[in-house]
């Protein structure tokens, strides 16, 4: 067996150990393992904060796009209503004709209105119920078996 002295905290006297770990104290590879992951983790956040910053700029383009296409689909169906009046319009007053699309499409938007208001009053409230209840329930079940 080998005597440790206090002022020689390693049995060869040079501060450090032999066995195990190589020539380093285990405080300093704990503390360059640290810092390691340290700059792991930190690298690994600059990786995802760059791959997040291509992938907003994706989105961003895309959403453009996507609003483009629903101004210029907007567009179109504006067109198609006035090609509607037009061809009514051979047989028909220009008025009349006008007045026919114009209560047609009111019409199909009350329907669509109507049918919102409807599935908009199934969700309300706008809370999850069902998960309140069950959170009252498994509190009230705690409660009784703190009594017991």
């Amino acid at each position: 067996m080998i005597a440790v002295s206090s002022t020689q905290p390693y049995p060869n006297g040079s501060g450090r150990s032999t066995h195990g770990f190589g020539e380093e104290p285990v405080g300093e590879l704990v503390q360059r393992a640290s810092q390691q992951l340290t700059e792991l983790v930190r690298g690994e956040m600059r990786l995802a904060q760059a791959e997040m910053k291509e992938k907003g700029k994706h989105y961003g383009k895309g959403g453009g796009l996507f609003g483009g296409a629903g101004l210029v689909g907007f567009l179109a169906l504006q067109a198609l209503v006035a090609t509607v009046i037009a061809a009514l319009a051979v047989p028909l007053p220009v008025w009349a004709a006008a007045l026919i699309v114009t209560v047609a499409l009111g019409v199909i938007a009350a329907v669509m209105a109507i049918s919102g208001k409807k599935h908009v009053s199934r969700a309300a409230p706008p809370a999850p119920e069902r998960t309140i209840d069950s959170v009252r329930a498994d509190v009230a079940e705690i409660k009784e078996s703190a009594k017991r």
